[in-house]
């Protein structure tokens, strides 16, 4: 792409960074988010400060990315609050991760509200943490005490280490991706919490309904899927197959956190689905998402939507 349609300069993008630095604390912050189209030409870039490293990706190839990464170099230098400097190129195969300056520390966590999530920038697309997600996270946070809790496509197990930090009967994490479950056991271990009601589940879940059924009936129920993942997932047609299940293992009272991170796709999709196939369930709110992931579509941005069981 090319900057005729950008309303930022790199002047501009120094000063917004510095702006944003002005609050930082160790918490995992995102002080730069193009991705809402709400900085016209630099769309394809987001900065985020990742307790002691600076970590910057590129979505897109851009003429200016030498640019960019040498103002970056110069912004993580200025304000020396950082121990490396990393950028990830996303648009190449591999979404190769470069160290820029500095050397990244030995352990690197993301923490959000007291809590500690280990992550990894070299290794994968992913890091290990999805900062967008912290309004769901806090949802559960204020759900979970006393709850037996499913915690579908889990990932690193970040709501499943918020679940039990407020006090959860239980846990049960699924996901067929083995290593991040291995990720999230180290993640509930980090922040010392008790892993003996908690399950680890290496599972796929449209196959394995009957195993996930033993542990229940749950009381809250999250659903965090990728869009589309190659082989196994695909929101527009694999939602609905969990949705048309919730019914045989969701408790009287069941709450469920219902998310979706398809740009393509609207809050509609979710709800039309729930009124087709899962009519028990009324449609309560839309968690509101964070400021610092601004959106100039709204349907575009994340979407938590929470249902409950009408009794």
């Amino acid at each position: 792409m090319t900057k005729d349609d950008a309303t930022m300069t790199l002047n501009d993008l120094y000063c917004r960074l510095n702006t944003a630095s002005f609050t930082l604390t160790n918490e995992y912050t995102r002080l730069f988010h193009g991705r809402g189209n709400t900085y016209g030409g630099y769309r394809f870039l987001t900065v985020d400060s990742a307790d002691k490293v600076l970590f910057a990706v590129l979505f897109e190839a851009d003429d200016e990315e030498e640019a960019i990464i040498s103002l970056l170099h110069d912004f993580y230098s200025a304000e020396g609050k950082w121990e490396a400097l990393v950028v990830q190129q996303r648009y190449l195969p591999s979404s190769p991760s470069s160290v820029i300056a500095g050397a990244l520390p030995y352990e690197t966590f993301a923490i959000e509200n007291t809590l500690k999530y280990r992550i990894n920038f070299q290794n994968a697309q992913n890091i290990g943490f999805f900062p967008d997600m912290k309004r769901g996270r806090e949802f559960v946070r204020d759900h979970a005490k006393g709850k037996k809790v499913l915690n579908l496509f889990s990932y690193t197990c970040s709501f499943s280490v918020v679940a039990m930090d407020a006090g959860a009967h239980s846990v049960v994490n699924v996901d067929m991706n083995k290593n991040v479950l291995t990720i999230g056991r180290e993640n509930h271990r980090l922040n010392a919490l008790d892993t003996k009601n908690v399950e680890f589940m290496p599972y796929n879940i449209l196959k394995s309904w009957s195993r996930i059924r033993k542990s229940g009936p749950y009381d809250l129920i999250i659903i965090d899927p990728p869009s589309f993942q190659k082989g196994s997932f695909a929101a527009t047609s694999d939602y609905e197959k969990i949705i048309r299940r919730l019914h045989e293992f969701a408790a009287q009272e069941c709450i469920i956190l219902s998310a979706l991170n398809a740009p393509e796709l609207k809050s509609d999709f979710i709800k039309t689905l729930f009124r087709e196939n899962a009519a028990e369930f009324e449609y309560i709110e839309r968690l509101e998402n964070l400021e610092s992931f601004p959106e100039i579509e709204e349907e575009r941005s994340l979407k938590n939507l929470v249902f409950k069981k009408i009794i």
